[in-house]
């Protein structure tokens, strides 16, 4: 991560004024350049500058043609225009290995369906180290081990996971399949068979956790980093017919808030991480019956939260919003508890300014929400306030990505700007 220069050394408070004290006395310095030269001072000494982040765009759709990188100012908000860096088939989604230098995606490349691996280049650019098949065919999504030693891929279609040992170079490993085996039948069509359609690990690494939108719920594998094995270890059910598709865990890893496609709700799970077990709380919905009325299609997307923790956002295909949620204690007494304790309150609907939001993202630090529009080839971006949680339109924010359907970020220091 990127530093600022210290603040609090004796050197800092005394060389400036000096300086200061120096302009004054020239008679022959113009009022312009005092000022300016201040203004020099006082930027060195506060560390206050821009901090850019380099942002990924995972595509999949008419016109795209694989991964894209933008520039995001999170001082400003401000995006620059996006470039194509790998040219691959279905980069639906992306993964940033906890180094912050590789970057792995979803991929169709080289006859392979599955996974594939990039370094990140210091300006950016991405080269490819290899793509691996997944042995099931394409995959919904990818996520990697807080270790790094290993990949996991969602197989949507084929009702899998799929396991990539990774390197040290970086480099992909033969995939061990995982096959789903339940479905709830609820919903025809969209649950007559098992549908993995995600991989979140828990705070401490020690269980994979894989929402099953066939299943109408959580399969919760353990792990073994030493080894890159996952082994079946329980099953967290949700609501019926609502789809299981992301979820989140709280900050502090006291609970996580599943999204349920179908459904467009949230459902609370409180997290024993000892035990490596889920039990239900409580569900919200995203969007009401009413709201959802007005379109001929709606469904959830994607669930992210608020680094403080005290609030969550989801996307709304069809209806193109984002639900905002505030996290608050279940009853005044618990107003000091962990989170396991609370529930969520809708507080605000954003239109995206575009069509079809399939993922969104926090910046890091969260002060603003990036929007993915599939259908519309944009990213739009809305300032979250850090009072309220609210999301507000940034005017003329809205960049071009064909067909964009995943954001990641890298950290500052890892991937430059241009």
């Amino acid at each position: 991560m990127a530093t600022t220069p210290p603040t609090g050394s004796s050197t800092n408070r005394v060389r400036p004024r000096g300086r200061l004290l120096a302009f004054r006395c020239a008679p022959r310095a113009s009022v312009l350049g005092i000022w300016v030269l201040a203004a020099a001072l006082l930027f060195s000494v506060t560390g206050m500058r821009a901090e850019s982040q380099a942002a990924y765009f995972g595509t999949g759709g008419p016109g795209a043609k694989g991964i894209y990188r933008a520039t995001f100012d999170t001082t400003t908000g401000k995006l620059s225009a996006a470039t194509l860096v790998a040219e691959v088939g279905s980069a639906g989604f992306l993964a940033v290995h906890p180094r912050g230098d590789r970057l792995y995606a979803t991929a169709s490349l080289h006859g392979k369906i599955g996974a594939a691996g990039y370094r990140i280049e210091p300006q950016g650019d991405l080269t490819l180290i290899n793509a691996v098949a997944s042995g099931d065919g394409a995959a919904a999504h990818i996520a990697v081990h807080p270790s790094g030693t290993f990949a996991v891929t969602a197989q949507y279609g084929g009702g899998s996971i799929a396991v990539y040992p990774i390197d040290a170079e970086g480099r992909l490993g033969t995939a061990q399949v995982i096959e789903h085996s339940n479905a709830s039948r609820v919903v025809p069509k969209r649950q007559d068979a098992p549908h993995p359609h995600q991989c979140v690990f828990s705070p401490d690494g020690r269980f994979a956790l894989v929402p099953d939108l066939g299943a109408d719920g959580v399969v919760i594998y353990r792990v073994d980093a030493a080894t890159a094995q996952l082994v079946y270890h329980g099953f967290a059910a949700s609501i019926a017919g609502g789809g299981a598709r992301h979820l989140r865990f709280a900050p502090d890893g006291h609970s996580f808030h599943l999204l349920n496609e179908l459904t467009l709700s949230v459902t609370t799970f409180a997290w024993d991480a000892g035990k490596g077990e889920a039990t239900r709380r409580a569900t919200v919905a995203a969007l009401t019956a009413e709201e959802q009325r007005g379109e001929a299609f709606n469904s959830a997307a994607e669930i992210v939260v608020h680094p403080s923790g005290r609030w969550y956002y989801t996307s709304n295909r069809g209806h193109d919003t984002v639900s905002v949620f505030a996290a608050a204690p279940a009853d005044t007494a618990a107003a000091n508890s962990l989170s396991v304790n609370t529930t969520l309150r809708r507080i605000q609907f954003q239109p995206v300014r575009g069509a079809f939001p399939r993922n969104i993202a926090l910046a890091p630090g969260g002060g603003w929400l990036l929007a993915a529009g599939a259908d519309s080839n944009t990213v739009s971006v809305h300032r979250v306030d850090q009072t309220t949680g609210q999301l507000t339109y940034q005017t003329k924010g809205v960049i071009n990505v064909p067909a964009p359907i995943c954001i990641v970020f890298v950290p500052s220091g890892i991937a430059t700007a241009d």
